[in-house]
């Protein structure tokens, strides 16, 4: 089963709010004649709105600094949570669609290849089964639940990385409810795009180890979401 990162929700999310937003807005943008062209010339005069591109009404400036109509940014938070949507800045605690369930993990004296001089730590994630929420696919439908085991070394930076995810999990990032690829249904607890190694060997391609850039590459996507080592 597929664990590595998935391509991020929010391109698509912002593409969706893009074109919800523009159609609500579509019969004030005709009468403006609101085109490209148009917009960019917003730029010599009055301040514009990047996702209406009609002028800005009750401004809200993000710390990354882009600004937005107060209405258009809730809109775009329903969709994608703190995260700007021009560059992905978080600007807030980042809670996520992930339904709920339980993280817990053990060791094991037995080392991961690639990681010869320790042993390993075994994370298991467990979701009952439910009923969908508004930021999922089907709202009130219910959505089969799961368990997933993945693996990091019990090492310093491995043991960083496992505080990470707790702190991510805690945060909702780690899973989501959507179709699953690999049993070809829909309505299911999946992975997020937060990478996990699900298999103890096989490297990269089998999402197990020897992989030596994992580490390095999951802190990054945790950071990403605002999550980082203090």
């Amino acid at each position: 089963m597929k664990a590595e990162a998935t391509p991020s929700k929010i391109d698509k999310n912002r593409k969706d709010l893009l074109a919800a937003r523009r159609s609500r807005l579509g019969v004030m943008a005709s009468k403006q004649k609101i085109t490209s062209s148009y917009a960019a010339n917003f730029s010599g005069g009055k301040e514009f709105c990047s996702i209406c591109l009609l002028p800005l009404t009750e401004k809200k400036r993000l710390k990354c600094q882009h600004e937005f109509c107060e209405e258009c940014l809730q809109d775009a938070l329903k969709l994608t949570g703190s995260i700007c949507p021009l560059c992905n800045h978080v600007f807030d605690v980042l809670i996520g669609d992930q339904p709920d369930g339980n993280m817990s993990w053990t060791k094991s004296s037995d080392s991961l290849p690639g990681f010869s001089g320790c042993g390993h730590i075994i994370i298991t994630y467990s979701f009952p089964s439910g009923v969908q929420m508004e930021r999922h696919p089907n709202p009130g439908k219910p959505f089969n639940g799961t368990s997933r085991t993945a693996y990091l070394p019990d090492n310093k930076e491995g043991n960083a990385v496992l505080k990470l995810l707790k702190k991510a999990f805690d945060q909702r990032l780690i899973f989501t409810v959507g179709n699953s690829k690999a049993i070809g249904l829909k309505n299911q607890v999946v992975w997020s795009d937060i990478s996990h190694k699900t298999s103890l060997s096989g490297g990269v391609q089998k999402f197990g180890y020897p992989d030596f850039n994992y580490l390095e590459r999951v802190k990054k996507e945790l950071k990403a979401k605002g999550i980082e080592e203090s």
